[in-house]
């Protein structure tokens, strides 16, 4: 298929697991870790990753972050009542990305049930605050709730954000998605690392770039991207290593300019977001002794500005179990919320956690760095 001045090849149908769950037999990364969650458990594994990180901050003789804060006249952060609600539905997913900080793949069998579900509409309805339902995963179009969920969010007057990988529009069974999306006008922010095919398969698995431009260009055809629709597709950037993103309107610039040329597509807005040094990434720099190097590198690019904007203050994180968190990367670390009301069948209302202390610790460096991080992208 020729679009712009790429030839794109033929349109492959069919689901990307078989192929995913192939490609994690022969990576011996992605093996040992699996085996290492299957045998120590999430709660270990996190107490053992918080280990290395406090290790390579001492070893570098670099504060901690409470103490920069502290240093930096910083008041130590308490929530804001809500404007948003993340959740993440399930860990099912159809890739297994080597960035990936919540270890989703199609091994993957946590997944929100109905009766969940229902408590998030229940505690969205109380709370006045909250403007926005970000519903995350794994892939959480492949949960079975939630195409039921979006509905009913709408039906509240929430904003509805689906964070999705874009190869998920091409799975058996999701044919009508892009049409469902654009339906009920969710806003569809998508994981593209990089504009280079080369890339983005490297970090997301052969072929999945391609499958990704297929998914964009599906959501153009209904009006994604384009001024005027009130269809609106964001686009994601990570950093391939251990880096921080490049400035994020010029890096915008390129993405439009590149995407648009090559294959016609067009969006709204980039959000950059610096890599967390948790989990598979830490996992990754880890293995490759780079993980003082990279806290070196976010602890020196420490922004005092970055700190207003973090999410965690006017966000809610919620796991696909129910249990509440300060942010996506403290549900991930198990780090519940400092309050006695840990899970939604404990509130009526997000505004019950208005007030609450925010759990920080040395991977919140991450979300301060240069300019700034959150799931929108920079914070300055």
């Amino acid at each position: 298929m020729e679009v712009g001045r790429v030839i794109l090849g033929q349109r492959q149908a069919g689901s990307l697991i078989p192929q995913t769950l192939e490609e994690m037999k022969s990576d011996p990364e992605l093996q040992r870790i699996t085996k290492e969650l299957q045998e120590k458990g999430q709660k270990q594994l996190t107490k053992e990753e918080r280990t290395k990180r406090r290790r390579a901050l001492e070893g570098l003789g670099l504060p901690g972050f409470n103490e920069i804060l502290k240093t930096s006249s910083i008041e130590p952060l308490k929530h804001l009542p809500s404007r948003i609600m993340q959740i993440n539905i399930g860990l099912f997913c159809n890739q297994a990305c080597v960035h990936c900080h919540v270890e989703s793949s199609p091994l993957r069998t946590e997944m929100m049930t109905r009766e969940t579900v229902d408590e998030v509409l229940r505690v969205l309805s109380h709370s006045p605050s909250v403007q926005t339902l970000d519903i995350t995963g794994g892939a959480p179009e492949l949960n079975s709730e939630f195409r039921r969920l979006v509905k009913e969010a709408r039906a509240l007057g929430m904003e509805v954000i689906d964070r999705c990988n874009l190869t998920v529009l091409l799975e058996e069974g999701q044919e009508d998605l892009a049409q469902f999306l654009a339906d009920n006008q969710v806003r569809v922010v998508a994981s593209l690392p990089c504009y280079s095919a080369s890339n983005v398969d490297k970090q997301r698995g052969n072929g999945v770039f391609e499958k990704s431009i297929h998914g964009l260009q599906d959501l153009n055809a209904l009006g994604y991207g384009k001024e005027g629709t009130g269809l609106f597709l964001d686009l994601v950037y990570n950093p391939g290593g251990g880096f921080l993103p490049p400035a994020q309107a010029s890096l915008e610039v390129a993405y439009k300019a590149e995407l648009k040329d090559c294959f016609g597509i067009v969006f709204n807005n980039l959000f950059t977001i610096t890599n967390m040094p948790i989990k598979r990434f830490a996992d990754f720099l880890h293995q490759r002794n780079e993980l003082e190097s990279y806290m070196q590198l976010l602890v020196d690019n420490f922004n005092p500005a970055a700190v207003r904007g973090v999410m965690c203050r006017d966000l809610i994180s919620v796991r696909y179990d129910g249990q509440l968190y300060d942010c996506d990367f403290n549900q991930q670390l198990d780090m519940d919320v400092v309050s006695s009301k840990r899970s939604l069948a404990d509130i009526k209302s997000l505004d019950d956690l208005n007030g609450s202390p925010i759990y920080t610790d040395s991977h919140c460096f991450g979300c301060t760095a240069g300019a700034g991080s959150s799931c929108q992208g920079t914070t300055e």
